[in-house]
């Protein structure tokens, strides 16, 4: 069955652009097309959606305000002209933000992640725990709980985590595993002497940092990591800074 989703826009020319975009993701159905968030809250209120895709700054209901009026809300792709709400988008979980004009290979990238993020807990909606074993206090490694069974898994494997909201995705050099863990729960257990947040949705193994940019970690083969400016700072006092090399040293 196709996931019903939502489009929500109040320039009329975006809005059958994004519509027309939907249309070609046959795991979408499109159940309703509004012009306001006033409209949507409507529609929301009598209808189960899966994933909405809208606009953020409308008229008198903004699409971060309508997904904070509902509790159980369902998965919101922000779709916007303005890069200032990406911070606020992600506090709130958004599962993605598409900065305007959203071409086609930008939305089918943000309506696969969401259709992920929803196969996903379906096939562990069942599951009690994800974390076998706590991180924390463990030696070199833990366990964890994924589709196929329990798994071993050593702390310097892992190059770097993502935020898939209830869930998050562990990459390390050869493989990815997906556990029923948020990563601000993850961020709790794993040793903070290796592990730093350094975005909404990420997290990294700092013993695998290649480059550090303004706005990226280049991480160890080939990955790149978004870092905000906050936690960019955050890790250079608390890790990089005492081991940059100085260019004078008293004697």
């Amino acid at each position: 069955m196709p996931y019903k989703c939502l489009v929500i826009d109040d320039n009329e020319i975006e809005r059958d652009a994004l519509e027309m975009h939907l249309l070609k993701i046959s795991k979408l159905e499109i159940v309703a097309v509004c012009k306001d968030g006033i409209e949507a809250a409507d529609v929301l209120s009598k209808t189960q959606i899966d994933i909405v895709f809208s606009d953020i700054d409308m008229p008198e209901l903004s699409g971060i305000a309508l997904l904070k009026s509902f509790k159980n809300h369902p998965l919101f792709v922000f779709i916007t002209a303005h890069s200032e709400y990406a911070a606020e988008s992600y506090e709130v979980d958004a599962i993605d933000f598409v900065l305007k004009p959203a071409t086609f290979p930008r939305i089918l990238k943000a309506a696969n992640k969401a259709i992920e993020y929803l196969e996903l807990k379906k096939k562990v909606s069942s599951a009690a725990e994800a974390v076998h074993e706590a991180p924390a206090n463990h030696g070199d490694h833990f366990f964890f709980k994924e589709t196929k069974g329990i798994s071993k898994l050593k702390y310097n494997d892992v190059i770097y985590i993502e935020s898939l909201g209830d869930f998050s995705k562990i990459f390390t050099a050869n493989d990815m595993h997906i556990i029923l863990v948020s990563l601000k729960n993850l961020e709790k257990q794993l040793p903070k002497n290796s592990f730093a947040r350094v975005h909404k949705q990420y997290m990294i193994n700092i013993n695998h940092i290649a480059t550090l940019t303004t706005h990226e970690v280049h991480m160890n083969y080939n990955f790149i990591v978004p870092i905000s400016a906050s936690n960019r700072q955050e890790l250079l006092e608390s890790a990089i800074d005492k081991k940059i090399l100085s260019r004078f040293i008293k004697h």
